[in-house]
């Protein structure tokens, strides 16, 4: 390619911070459940690039060819992949493209096409490289690209933006299930490529209280490793949702013991660990069943999918609470609003 930045451009990062920053260099944007990714068009040739430097377009040929249908013939996006189904984003479906089988992505291509939905222009559509410009500056220049170029409701997305912290409060109050939080942008700062400076995040931190339905053992060694963690479903079923390791040392030494007394099977009655899931790995099936009795609160990120996407952590143990109140309700609630209505 002969762009005025290289494909192994690494994108600008963002710090992970507790509370929205105010102020009128700040602008907001929903953070997007989805893919990273750079993409690069010079002339016919399309390229897409993970947030790692890694080739994204054989995965995403709908994509290929949507950034390749636009007029103009140069320029660089910055923005995250989805994968809509229904009114939700999928981040399953969208782990489902990353398969060796040519045949498998068509096919995945056609039944759940991705959306890129962008956020960041890097080179304009004369080919000119504008990293070295302000935010306001590039964000002014994309919305006349999208204005321009991108098809209304189609696979290129605009992703909004807003100066006010109450909508940005908004969006994060919405977050776990509609969006993944929200990024906040210094206005006035350059494209800092691969640095966390001039951009951050905020996550919308939740607890829940979780049956504990199994536990697997530590890598090499007999003391507990992680609890699997279980909500009821509305036919009484126990489905397993997640885990959380973040125990101390001396916890899980005294805890191993109690767990072991509790060996029991089903432990899950429901969706059980080890079942085909694109998280699955050797490990998933190596796990202890038990006896569903004891109760844990666990703060958490992200539910979608019918599980938690990332590792919990441990609060404390709820024996003032029956198991059976540890139903899907206290987090299915997140799912309700669809992030595509702020795509327009």
């Amino acid at each position: 390619m002969t762009l005025p930045v290289e494909t192994s451009l690494a994108p600008m990062l963002a710090l992970l911070v507790g509370e929205i920053p105010e102020g009128e260099q700040w602008v907001y944007e929903p953070k997007w459940d989805g893919f990273r990714c750079l993409a690069f068009r010079d002339a016919e040739s399309v390229d897409l690039r993970s947030k790692a430097g890694q080739p994204l377009a054989r995965y995403f040929p709908e994509l290929v060819a949507a950034v390749g249908a636009l007029e103009p013939r140069r320029f660089v996006l910055d923005g995250e992949i989805v994968v809509p189904v229904g009114r939700a984003l999928s981040f399953d479906d969208l782990l489902q493209r990353i398969h060796p089988a040519e045949s498998r992505i068509r096919k995945l291509a056609q039944e759940t096409p991705a959306l890129y939905v962008v956020f960041d222009l890097l080179v304009d559509e004369s080919g000119r490289s504008i990293v070295d410009r302000p935010h306001s500056e590039r964000r002014r220049l994309l919305e006349r690209f999208a204005a321009a170029h991108f098809r209304e409701k189609g696979t290129l997305r605009l992703s909004p933006v807003t100066d006010r912290p109450d909508e940005a409060q908004r969006w994060l109050r919405a977050s776990g299930g509609a969006v993944d939080g929200v990024i906040a942008k210094r206005r006035d700062l350059d494209y800092r490529s691969g640095e966390r400076t001039g951009m951050q995040k905020i996550k919308f931190l939740r607890t829940a209280d979780c049956v504990v339905g199994g536990f697997r053992y530590a890598s090499k060694s007999r003391v507990i490793g992680s609890l699997l963690l279980g909500l009821y479903d509305d036919e009484g079923r126990l489905d397993h949702v997640g885990f959380c390791s973040s125990l101390k040392a001396e916890q899980r030494r005294e805890l191993t013991p109690k767990l072991e007394s509790l060996i029991r099977p089903p432990g899950f009655t429901g969706n059980a660990p080890g079942g085909p899931s694109r998280w699955s790995s050797e490990r998933s099936g190596q796990w202890e069943p038990l006896d569903p009795t004891l109760v844990v609160e666990v703060r958490y990120d992200h539910f979608s999918q019918g599980r938690f996407r990332h590792g919990t952590r441990f609060l404390r143990w709820r024996p003032d609470k029956a198991p059976r109140q540890c139903t899907r309700a206290q987090v299915e609630q997140e799912s309700r609003a669809s992030p595509l209505v702020l795509l327009g």
